[in-house]
């Protein structure tokens, strides 16, 4: 099990994922056709040149699923019961075809769980820097954690 039990997080815990990804054309295609968005800043190359960016942009429900997805292994993977919500979502850069993405998360908030003696809450914030260090992406996630066993 690679995550970590609700009961060994701590507020101002930070993971400096180790997993970095370069987003790919394909990666753009293909969030693009499952989530059935055809806007041109994300698959018209031509129409994006003449653009203030110059070039395709990608689509934003990728770098925030990669950005989550990367933090999965070190903080969730086997101790997650539920994904609660994903707030504050904001991209302040844009992520361009051949950006590497390397991803910080930072425990932002603990509590018990009402209702779950077992498993408590945890909100982490999620960073997305692309090979520049410009930042490109946050979000707070919550997620409903398991506690160690006894």
């Amino acid at each position: 099990m690679a995550g970590v039990w609700f009961d060994e997080l701590f507020v101002g815990q930070k993971f400096a994922h180790a997993l970095r990804r370069t987003v790919t054309e394909t990666d753009n295609l293909m969030t693009c056709a499952l989530t059935h968005n055809p806007a041109q800043l994300h698959l018209d190359a031509e129409y994006m040149k003449d653009s203030e960016y110059g070039q395709i942009i990608v689509n934003s429900a990728f770098t925030l699923g990669l950005m989550v997805g990367v933090s999965v292994g070190d903080t969730t993977l086997g101790t997650a019961v539920a994904n609660l919500g994903w707030d504050e979502v904001r991209f302040p850069s844009p992520v361009f075809i051949g950006d590497t993405l390397r991803i910080e998360t930072e425990v932002v908030e603990l509590r018990d769980s009402k209702s779950r003696p077992d498993a408590g809450i945890v909100t982490f914030l999620h960073r997305a820097h692309n090979q520049r260090g410009e930042l490109v992406a946050t979000c707070k996630r919550s997620g409903l954690q398991r506690k160690k066993p006894a």
